[in-house]
């Protein structure tokens, strides 16, 4: 038995022993606390699913309801109405709003930069926001991949993932030592799966440029099965690494962000509280202390450095200077 939370953890041995962890948790205790949970629901949601689809069309075939045609033509409508179902409504970098279905996600992939130590995100999609069109591609780059990126992982892994898998993609972030490092490698996994099913070329390594000359627009559209190295088509492990990844880069660059705005409230409550103290000072006193702070040969260190008065302490209140002149 074990129970987590951010910094404590209780594991329980069946002898009877009692484990309890102060701290920052092991990314792999961190992974099976916060993503076991979430993927486990999915899989099982998808198998529940699955088993009352199934159980239903077997009960339309033993009851004579629908015939071997009729089964037939609604698998595939209910196929082709699953792949273009709308997934994801957002807006390109150019502002315009576009629509992403789940067939989309046969085709997108994640691209290594040209230097190859940062990555981007590349998209099929259809413009506007309703009605037909044309599927066009775009690419993306930074915070608008990395939260884009995490909405369609989360689209790709609808199904969750078994244990050994979830913990298969955490060992592939802790080997990369980051989930910002590991982004990276994980978009050149994604092309080398694509070059290695002759659908692209090294200096032409984007899904679908070679594809798209040998594959017509209509094919596109018919895809039943995710390409090789598309978001859907890598590796259960992979994916569940890559929205691992995706999340956790997303929270810790928002973090930063609520620091650095923060920081800058700050900057601006301390000038404002500077203005606020200086607000009933009369400019001519201002002047005056910044005058004698600035004099040439008055050091405000010694008080007997007086140049009106070389080498004679300034009085004090019922204090006679040590060397004054008494009148006899």
């Amino acid at each position: 038995m074990r129970v987590a939370s951010d910094n404590i953890g209780l594991a329980k041995l069946k002898e009877g022993l009692e484990l309890v962890r102060v701290g920052d948790p092991l990314r792999q205790e961190f992974a099976a606390w916060r993503y076991g949970d979430q993927f486990g629901r999915r899989r099982k949601r998808a198998m529940l699913i699955t088993g009352a689809g199934a159980a239903a069309v077997g009960a339309l075939w033993a009851g004579g309801f629908v015939s071997l045609g009729g089964l037939w033509i609604g698998t595939r409508m209910s196929q082709r109405w699953y792949r273009n179902r709308i997934i994801l409504r957002t807006r390109d970098p150019r502002g315009t709003p576009v629509r992403i279905q789940r067939k989309h996600l046969y085709t997108s992939c994640l691209v290594p930069d040209d230097e190859g130590r940062g990555w981007g995100l590349r998209v099929d999609h259809l413009p506007g926001r309703e009605g037909g069109g044309r599927r066009k591609t775009m690419i993306v780059h930074g915070r608008e991949a990395l939260g884009l990126a995490g909405q369609l992982m989360a689209q790709a892994n609808r199904r969750g993932g078994k244990k050994d898998e979830i913990r298969g993609a955490v060992r592939r972030i802790e080997r990369a030592g980051h989930p910002e490092a590991f982004l990276p490698e994980a978009a050149e996994l994604a092309q080398r799966a694509i070059r290695r099913s002759g659908l692209a070329t090294r200096s032409s390594p984007s899904l679908g440029d070679r594809r798209r000359e040998e594959v017509a627009a209509r094919e596109l559209e018919k895809l039943r099965k995710p390409l090789p190295g598309s978001l859907a088509g890598l590796a259960p492990g992979l994916r569940l690494a890559i929205e691992m990844a995706t999340h956790e880069e997303a929270e810790r660059e928002a973090l930063e962000g609520e620091l650095k705005e923060l920081e800058a409230r700050w900057r601006e409550a301390e000038e404002i509280a500077r203005i606020a103290d200086n607000l009933f000072v009369p400019d001519s006193v201002e002047n005056f202390i910044e005058d004698e702070r600035t004099r040439p040969g008055r050091d405000p260190a010694r008080p007997g450095d007086d140049p009106a008065h070389p080498g004679v302490e300034p009085a004090r209140p019922g204090v006679e200077p040590a060397n004054a002149t008494k009148n006899v």
